[in-house]
C-alpha cells in the first residue's frame, strides 16, 4: 500500500470478500466486523437484495445531470420523508454525511438569516466546512459535561442570535458513546424555536436503526425541522440525504437557492436508499437490533461489574461502548489489538480509553456471545494493583 496516502493508522490490509458481518482476508481467515465498515453497513456486507439493486440499476442508469431527475429519486425521497415524518416535505440526495450536515447548516442560515448555530461541544458533525470547523464566530458550543442541569447550560446562550440547534444524538461521532440529557435537549429545542430558530438532527451515525429506533432524535421526543442522513442509508454505498419540512423547503426555494453537485440525486444512490429502507422494514431490523443491542449491553455491563479495570459500559441499540480506567500496561488499544488477533474488528478511541461496537443490525446473537467470551478472557488477565 505504498501509493495510498496515509491519513490514519492502517492495521490490516487486503480483505477480499465479505458476507453479512464476516470479512475474509486473502489467506481465507475470517474476521467478525463489529464496526460495520465505518458504521455504514447496517444490513451487513453484501446483502443479497442490496447487491441485486446495484447490479440492476447500474445496468439501467447510474448517473444523470442535476437537471434531469429520474422517477427513482422521487420514490426514494418519499421513502425517506415517510420514516422521518416529513410526508409533505422535500429531500435532496448527496454523497456523504459530512456534505449532508453542511448543507443542512447552510440551509438554516439561509432560511433564518442568522449565522450562529448551536450544538454540543462533543459533536463531530462533519469532516469539513463550517460544520467541520465549528469556529467561534459561527457556532455556540454547549458543554453538557460541565453543566448537566439544563438551567445552567442555558444561561449564557444568545438565543436571539441563534439560527438553529444542530443535535447529534448518536453518542457523539467522536466515538465516546455518551448521550446528551433528555431535559437539556428538550429545553434547547424549545428555546431555539421560541427565538425563531430551526432544529436539525444529525442522524449520520445515529440513524437507520443504529440506536434501537429509526432515528436518534426519537429518544428525545422531538420532531426536527431538518434531518441529515448518511452511512447506513446506502449500506456502504456513498449516498446521503437532507430531509426537511415543507415550510423549510418552501422558504429555502423561495430564497433563490442554487446548489449543484456532481452526484446530486443520482439514480443509483437513490435506488439503494429506497431498498435499504424496504429491507429494514421487511426484515424487522429496527426491532431486532434493539433487542440484540439490549442483550449485548447487558453482557458488557456484566464485564463492568466483574472487572475493576472497566469504568463503564453504555449504549443504545447497536451503538455501544466500554470505557476503561487508566492502567500502566492495559488500555482500549491493547484490548483492540488482542481482539483483532482473535478475529474481531472493533473500534477504539485512545482519547477516551474506549472500545466501541457498531455491528450491523443483522448480526447473529452467536457472534455477540463469541465477542463477549473473548473480551472476558482478555479482561480476566488484567492485574489491578491493590492500594496499601
Amino acid at each position: 500500500m505504498n501509493h495510498i496516502l496515509k491519513c490514519h493508522d492502517i492495521v490490516k490490509t487486503n480483505f477480499v470478500r465479505a458476507e453479512n458481518c464476516f470479512l475474509y482476508d486473502e489467506l481465507g481467515r475470517r474476521y467478525t466486523d463489529f464496526e460495520s465498515g465505518i458504521w455504514c453497513t447496517a444490513l451487513g456486507h453484501s446483502h443479497p437484495r442490496i447487491s441485486q439493486v446495484v447490479a440492476t440499476q447500474a445496468a439501467k442508469l447510474m448517473h444523470l445531470g442535476t437537471r434531469y431527475p429520474n422517477t427513482i429519486v422521487e420514490e426514494a425521497a418519499l421513502a425517506v420523508l415517510e420514516i422521518v415524518h416529513f410526508e409533505a416535505g422535500k429531500c435532496v440526495f448527496l454523497s456523504s454525511g459530512s456534505e449532508a450536515v453542511e448543507f443542512g447548516a447552510q440551509t438554516i442560515r439561509r432560511v433564518t438569516g442568522k449565522n450562529i448555530l448551536l450544538t454540543f461541544s462533543n459533536s463531530y458533525l462533519a469532516a469539513y466546512g463550517s460544520a467541520g470547523r465549528k469556529n467561534i464566530e459561527d457556532w455556540f458550543l454547549v458543554d453538557w459535561n460541565i453543566c448537566p442541569e439544563a438551567d445552567t447550560c442555558l444561561e449564557n446562550i444568545p438565543f436571539d442570535q441563534v439560527g438553529g440547534f444542530v443535535l447529534e444524538p448518536g453518542g457523539s461521532g467522536s466515538g465516546f458513546v455518551r448521550f446528551p440529557p433528555l431535559q437539556l435537549v428538550q429545553e434547547l429545542v424549545q428555546k431555539t424555536r421560541q427565538a425563531g430558530g430551526l432544529v436539525m438532527s444529525n442522524e449520520v451515525t445515529a440513524g437507520m436503526g443504529r440506536t434501537g429506533k429509526w432515528f436518534g432524535f426519537q429518544h428525545y421526543e422531538i420532531q426536527p425541522d431538518l434531518v441529515a442522513l448518511g452511512k447506513g442509508l446506502g449500506n456502504g454505498y456513498p449516498v446521503s440525504a437532507v430531509a426537511m419540512s415543507r415550510d423549510v423547503a418552501e422558504k429555502l426555494e423561495a430564497s433563490g437557492l442554487r446548489y449543484a453537485q456532481s452526484h446530486q440525486n443520482d439514480p443509483l444512490g437513490c435506488s439503494l436508499a429506497k431498498e435499504v429502507i424496504a429491507v429494514m422494514r421487511d426484515e424487522n431490523l429496527i426491532e431486532k437490533g434493539a433487542a440484540l443491542g439490549a442483550y449485548f449491553l447487558a453482557g458488557l455491563q456484566r464485564c463492568a461489574e466483574k472487572y475493576a479495570i472497566v469504568r463503564e459500559a453504555r449504549g443504545r441499540g447497536m451503538l455501544l461502548g466500554l470505557e476503561f480506567h487508566p492502567h500502566e500496561t492495559f488500555s482500549a488499544e491493547t484490548a483492540y489489538q488482542t481482539l483483532l488477533e482473535q478475529g474481531f474488528l472493533v473500534g477504539y478511541y485512545p482519547a477516551g480509553n474506549i472500545l466501541r461496537f457498531d455491528p450491523a443490525l443483522t448480526i447473529e446473537q452467536e457472534s455477540v456471545e463469541q465477542l463477549l467470551d473473548c473480551l472476558d478472557n482478555v479482561l480476566q488477565n488484567v492485574q489491578i494493583p491493590t492500594l496499601a
